[in-house]
């Protein structure tokens, strides 16, 4: 998925001039419409890149080079998306816990979007893993 994808610009669009024809009653539901079709097209762009790794692998694998890796975890480009993706849901949410809570609502936004940040960033740190080889455990 594109940074500057076309279908979304438009239903962003679509978004933003129903929000003007129906007025801020009918923002949340715009909005939650909104974010379920960004979810939908992020979903599918995992789903496409997971299907992909996988037959690399099958292809690795039949080849007799190497051993299946598994799935790679905690690379940059998963962090990096992850933030960016974060960085954009935050201008709604922003505006969502302003509208609706004024600086409070502001505060406990950004706390989750903080939170939720975190903890992807803890799951990938060396110190973090539940499980180790045997060669961690023995002198």
């Amino acid at each position: 998925m594109d940074a500057r994808d076309p279908e979304l610009r438009r239903e962003l669009d679509a978004t933003l001039k129903a929000r003007a024809e129906l007025g801020p009653e009918y923002e949340t539901a715009l909005v939650d419409s909104f974010l379920e079709k960004v979810e939908q097209r992020l979903d599918g762009t995992l789903d496409r890149r997971m299907r992909r790794h996988l037959a690399e692998q099958q292809m690795v694998v039949a080849r007799g080079s190497a051993q299946p890796t598994g799935v790679p975890t905690g690379n940059f480009g998963e962090r990096f998306g992850f933030a960016a993706v974060s960085l954009v849901l935050a201008v709604p949410l922003s505006a969502i816990g302003v509208a609706n809570a004024g600086m409070g609502g502001l505060v406990v936004a950004w706390l989750g979007i903080f939170g939720v940040n975190a903890v992807h960033a803890a799951r990938t740190w060396p110190w973090s893993r539940t499980t180790r080889e045997k060669s961690d455990w023995t002198d």
